[in-house]
């Protein structure tokens, strides 16, 4: 028994988790009792949001996006981004319908306020999730989305770690080793063992808190790369979560059976790869309608390395079983993933049902 997506005071069978078409909670009522319905809108703060949702949850709804995506259940506007540069900020918006749980959601994330935490107390970067009832339109939840997009990120990583990496895949480098690149690993040790994790910055400062808190974190042994090259050359995994101002790593330095998960191109100019490492890669994306306009793969495109139709899949293909993931331990694979509102969808709507659940939160009556 599942309490129903409209919050009622009362619990009524669910027909449907994840993959299955859901029935909403209209059908179970007649068209009095609906009108007799109080609804009411959860609202979840951030440390209740941080205990309702673990990273394998995440994993295996980042999994249910992307299968939903490939499957004709999504909805998904191109999102809706606002500069502000008087401010120094930016502000997006990601809206996205799932018809696998009858939910729409929009998600709302703010960046680059550098001057927030002294003028204002509050953080340079935050975020909002909405999500409504989708047969009603009533606004179900209110949930703060600081955690989320981390979250969704770093197990997306892992869902192509599990498709298309080596079997045998044991080392991992992160160029990068910011608040994703931590991210990514935490996700990632869920779905594999890391023997050892190879790392490297701009700045020796941050890359050496970085393998002081990973290694008191994980227990996982972290290696301070002298250069980036030899950070690459160590890598079975290789993770790349920069800002994107630049190719940081050329193509000579990959190995065979490498692969690679490219996050931090997600706007139009943005890279950290150099265009010829597509060249002869299995390249797979999350979306291809994003990732040509503002991937990774922007560039070897406009480049003429490669065309979109070379694009080996979706990974939502792959997980369903429709195309084939790594095929041999020679190839190098690579994942290139700019983010979707379907993954913010099927992780928010599963930190609502962890919470209907667990009766955390408190509940606001916008129609009263």
């Amino acid at each position: 028994m599942l309490r129903a997506a409209l919050n009622t005071g009362v619990s009524v069978p669910r027909p449907c988790e994840n993959k299955t078409l859901c029935k909403p909670l209209m059908l179970y009522l007649s068209t009095q009792e609906w009108r007799n319905i109080t609804v009411k809108t959860l609202l979840l703060k951030k440390e209740e949001v941080r205990g309702l949702i673990r990273m394998k949850e995440v994993i295996a709804t980042v999994e249910e996006a992307y299968q939903a995506f490939n499957s004709g259940q999504v909805i998904q506007p191109p999102y809706i981004g606002i500069d502000l540069p008087s401010h120094r900020g930016e502000i997006d918006f990601k809206l996205g319908y799932n018809q696998g749980n009858e939910m729409i959601s929009m998600k709302a994330s703010s960046g680059g306020f550098t001057g927030n935490p002294e003028q204002y107390g509050v953080p340079n970067g935050m975020g909002t999730v909405l999500l409504f009832d989708g047969m009603s339109g009533a606004l179900v939840c209110v949930m703060d989305g600081s955690l989320l997009t981390g979250l969704r990120t770093g197990a997306c990583g892992a869902v192509s770690v599990r498709a298309l990496a080596r079997k045998n895949a044991s080392k991992i480098t992160s160029i990068g080793t910011g608040n994703q690149a931590r991210m990514q690993i935490r996700a990632i040790r869920e779905v594999m063992k890391i023997e050892e994790i190879h790392a490297w910055d701009h700045h020796p400062e941050t890359l050496a808190r970085y393998k002081a808190d990973m290694e008191s974190e994980l227990g996982i042994p972290v290696v301070m790369a002298n250069s980036k090259q030899e950070a690459v050359a160590n890598a079975d995994i290789l993770i790349t979560t920069t800002r994107g101002k630049g190719s940081l790593v050329e193509a000579p330095w990959i190995k065979p059976g490498t692969h690679i998960v490219a996050i931090g191109a997600d706007a139009p100019g943005k890279q950290e790869l150099d265009p010829q490492i597509f060249r002869g890669a299995k390249v797979v994306v999350d979306s291809i309608a994003q990732c040509v306009e503002k991937g990774e793969i922007q560039h070897p495109i406009n480049a003429k390395i490669m065309a979109r139709g070379d694009i080996h899949a979706e990974i939502g293909e792959i997980l369903l079983g429709r195309k084939p993931g790594r095929e041999n331990d020679e190839e190098v694979t690579l994942f290139d993933a700019t983010g979707m509102a379907i993954q913010d969808n099927t992780t928010a709507a599963k930190i609502y049902r962890n919470a209907m659940e667990n009766k955390v939160g408190a509940f606001f009556d916008f129609l009263e």
